[in-house]
């Protein structure tokens, strides 16, 4: 036990960092503890060896992971059903041309430029084509943007990118087996019964000590984040579903969903984004850098020539439309996901892999910088008056 407290010690000192670099630096928090676990596991690793930080161990991978899944389902419980209605078509077209443009693009990069395999190219167009549901969440999060018809259509528009991302890799990677279909049966069972069963709950047993709404949502996402591993998927997915659909329940209740941003955020999130960072390898980056730099160039340059014109299209203004694209432009999740799929089934070398891996991480922070930077959209900072909490925190 001493050394995971001492581990946990040093993970939450990282985070601790990050988070007063970003309030200095004023970026988003989620950017500097990618940034920080990059250059954390460069220190540590020349000092103390390549392992010391730890980022393999199984309880920091748990916390990782459910970390990105309580993430997700907060980022789809701020949809707002009605604005999704409102907007389907803009987020619809805006998620979908964010997919297929650097699918084809960084497929037809890697294939005619890098000189990589037929498969292996196709893998890394899917594992280059996603956007970051983790990190645009943040983003908005951390300046508000969750609360604007602005921020729910970009996170509507993030949700279609990484569902046509994850159909694209089962059509053309996953066979379809009987427990694809139990998982696609179990969760749609579960998504029809969640938005009736739920409110019901909370008005029988909630607004306790114990924290009974917590518990139950925590066992709804861990139960259907179990079956998607057991069938080969992903339990990010089904999390984000879950959480589109409790959008009416979980999505207003403002104290409950603050107690699971102080979960998330304060203690589980940290660890995802500074393991992200842990696997940018610098020395092998700098030793061989054109393939990352071709699928990072060629991501972002793609997402550019297909996301911008249809926020025009849809009559964003300019310097809103770029701050779209941008975000979109990111990837972390779903692209890491991507590439290690391909490394285990063999479909792409550990080369390939670690440029894929670089080049994803890389699009989790360089548009995201560049965005907040220059194109921040300052206007619709003010536009809604945040919701007040009906249950604030005493002062200290």
């Amino acid at each position: 036990m001493t050394e995971i407290f001492s581990l946990a010690a040093l993970w939450l000192g990282l985070a601790l960092i990050a988070t007063l670099l970003a309030i200095w630096l004023r970026i988003a928090t989620a950017m500097s503890e990618i940034v920080v676990g990059m250059v954390a596991q460069l220190i540590i690793g020349a000092l103390l060896g390549a392992t010391a930080l730890g980022t393999d161990q199984a309880w920091i991978k748990f916390l990782s992971i459910t970390g990105a899944v309580l993430l997700t389902f907060l980022a789809g419980a701020e949809l707002d059903p009605v604005v999704m209605r409102r907007n389907w078509k803009e987020a619809s077209a805006i998620g979908f041309i964010s997919f297929l443009a650097p699918f084809l693009g960084c497929t037809a990069a890697a294939y005619y430029f890098l000189g990589w395999s037929k498969d292996a190219s196709w893998l890394g167009g899917i594992a280059m084509s996603t956007t970051s549901v983790a990190v645009v969440y943040a983003v908005m999060l951390e300046f508000g943007f969750n609360k604007t018809d602005y921020g729910k259509t970009v996170l509507a528009a993030c949700f279609i990118t990484d569902l046509a991302t994850v159909v694209a890799l089962g059509l053309m990677f996953s066979p379809f087996t009987y427990k694809t279909l139990i998982f696609v049966v179990a969760s749609l069972t579960a998504f029809g019964v969640l938005p009736w069963f739920t409110p019901r709950f909370f008005k029988r047993f909630g607004d306790r000590p114990s924290e009974p709404e917590t518990k139950f949502l925590l066992l709804c996402i861990f139960g259907l984040g179990a079956l998607a591993l057991w069938a080969d998927s992903e339990p990010v997915l089904p999390a984000y579903v879950t959480g589109m659909v409790l959008a009416g329940t979980v999505g207003k209740d403002h104290a409950l969903v603050r107690r699971l941003r102080t979960l998330t955020f304060g203690f589980l999130t940290p660890f995802y984004f500074i393991r992200a960072g842990s696997y940018i390898s610098v020395p092998a980056l700098i030793a061989a850098p054109g393939a990352m730099l071709v699928m990072l160039v060629m991501k972002i340059a793609t997402k550019m020539a297909g996301v911008y014109p249809v926020t025009q299209r849809f009559g964003s203004p300019a310097k809103e439309g770029m701050y779209t694209t941008l975000l979109m432009s990111t990837g972390l999740t779903f692209g890491s996901i991507s590439a290690l799929f391909g490394l285990t089934h063999g479909i792409v070398d550990s080369a390939q892999y670690s440029a894929l891996v670089a080049a994803v991480i890389g699009s989790a922070v360089v548009p995201t910088l560049i965005a907040n930077a220059f194109f921040l959209p300052r206007h619709l900072l003010s536009a809604p008056a945040p919701e007040l909490d009906p249950h604030p925190a005493p002062k200290s």
